[in-house]
């Protein structure tokens, strides 16, 4: 990405900060005024490398030509290996301008895709954590996003098969494993998970987390699992994840594919003769069905406003399994990460769940596109993101990106609001908006849109909407979030 020097680069800012906390390697250009021109009170004179050091895994702004060549190889090398983050070069007016010498002009192709340069774990913490995964009777595996990152969705399902272990998923983990599977647990934690499915989190005696940073989110507020009730073994690229949390038994540090293949190997004897546990029984089965039907009890009724619930039951059923589904992280979160079923591994779910600012859906929507056009994508929206990114509407119509965004229409700051009305007694401050008819305002845009206020119309509407051959906007008038039962175990606002 690319933002002017000063004021321009601080609108890239939540972007960059995202992907760098996200595990995801984005560069960062920013012009700057010239290195002559330094402390004279400069038009847009800003520290940028200031601006971005605590935002960014690489960061410098480049002062002579010369070193451009270099730098770039630099933060391509930072970005991808390891812990994939973002890189921030600065490019000062005049170097931008300076002479550089050809022959220095080249770049690693292995620095062409992420991760690069893949590690494995201390064969000796290996061993550890195989004896203690072997011993476990209700071994339970929790994967984050560095799971889908590393492709190691194929040794995961082979190794939890041949466990009997569950597997559940923070959302950024949705398509560690398809959620068809009769080991997927689904998402576990504040945010889309329930009271079923932390039972089974509850019950484990070895909890193995991947790719994972056992945040807040992932273990409503580090309760779940209770700090001692199970044995920890921790996996992850970044050392310093690992024991930040919990207490761990056994750590492995690197890449989750890597670490999966070698635990895998060690414990590869043992598992001609080890039979899956059996201690699980139907607790997996069983969660699911209460889960689903709450959900279902709640998906097929004919309230107006439209229950969410509705949206994402109706949008399971008519899309394509391999559609993806990017999701702002307001209001439309926890119903799609918690209900919509992704049955097929892999990356088919999107969101920004690092810091969570609002606006995300309908921009990262144009690049889930270009990044496999294949598919069907779907960006999900409250009405307050929709605000956030109106504007990237434009680049939609213009570039004629098929993808259909959908705003959940409720004219309010729902996650705020909801944590406003549990936590301080229902004093509402600055959470509430005037309803603004969405679809006109795509149509604005040279965008076919329409508009659904009744239940009964929905399918038809959203099924004319995906089968069009271009950019579409549904804008659906749902519950609030305040009055709904959305899977939020706690509104913390």
């Amino acid at each position: 990405c690319e933002g002017p020097s000063g004021g321009g680069a601080t609108y890239i800012l939540p972007g960059v900060v995202e992907a760098n906390e996200s595990s995801i390697p984005i560069l960062a250009v920013t012009t700057d005024i010239a290195v002559s021109s330094r402390g004279r009170y400069t038009l847009t004179e800003l520290d940028q490398n200031a601006l971005f050091r605590p935002l960014s895994k690489y960061n410098t702004v480049i002062d002579r030509a010369e070193d451009i060549p270099r730098t770039l190889r630099t933060a391509f090398q930072q970005m991808t290996t390891g812990k994939p983050g973002a890189a921030h070069l600065g490019l000062p007016f005049d170097v931008q301008k300076g002479p550089v010498d050809e022959s220095d002009i080249w770049a690693d192709p292995e620095m062409g895709s992420y991760p690069s340069r893949r590690y494995g774990p201390d064969p000796k913490d290996v061993q550890k954590a195989a004896e203690l995964i072997l011993a476990a009777k209700k071994p339970l595996f929790v994967c984050g996003g560095g799971v889908v990152i590393a492709g190691a969705e194929a040794v995961l399902q082979k190794l939890a098969v041949a466990l009997g272990a569950p597997v559940a998923t923070t959302i950024s983990g949705q398509g560690s494993i398809g959620e068809g599977h009769e080991l997927s647990v689904g998402v576990v934690g504040s945010n889309g998970g329930v009271v079923e499915t932390r039972e089974i989190v509850n019950a484990a005696d070895l909890v193995i987390f991947i790719g994972c940073r056992a945040g807040s989110v992932t273990t409503e507020r580090w309760r779940y699992p209770a700090p001692g009730s199970a044995k920890i073994v921790h996996i992850d690229a970044d050392p310093m994840v690992p024991g930040a949390i919990y207490r761990t038994d056994a750590t492995l540090i690197g890449d989750a594919r890597v670490a999966l293949e070698a635990l895998q190997d060690a414990m590869a004897s043992e598992l001609k003769t080890h039979k899956p546990t059996t201690a699980w029984g139907t607790a997996v089965a069983d969660a699911k069905r209460k889960k689903f039907e709450a959900f279902r009890a709640l998906a097929v009724r004919d309230d107006t406003p439209i229950l969410p619930e509705r949206v994402v039951a109706t949008l399971n059923e008519i899309l394509p399994d391999d559609s993806i589904i990017v999701c702002d992280p307001g209001t439309p979160c926890p119903y799609f990460s918690g209900y919509y079923e992704f049955l097929k591994p892999g990356r088919h779910f999107i969101s920004n769940r690092a810091h969570g600012a609002l606006g995300y859906s309908m921009a990262a929507s144009v690049g889930a596109h270009y990044g496999r056009p294949s598919a069907k994508t779907v960006a999900i929206m409250g009405d307050g993101s929709f605000c956030f990114t109106a504007g990237e509407m434009e680049t939609i119509a213009r570039i004629g990106a098929p993808v259909t965004m959908i705003v959940i229409s409720n004219s309010v700051y729902g996650w705020i609001k909801a944590g406003q009305k549990t936590g301080f007694g229902g004093r509402y401050f600055s959470v509430d908006f005037s309803q603004t008819q969405h679809a006109k305002v795509a149509e604005a845009f040279g965008i076919k849109a329409f508009r659904v206020e009744d239940p009964a119309q929905l399918k038809s509407v959203l099924a004319k909407a995906i089968e069009h051959d271009g950019p579409t906007l549904v804008d659906i008038v749902c519950q609030p979030l305040q009055d709904a039962r959305a899977p939020v175990s706690e509104w913390v606002a």
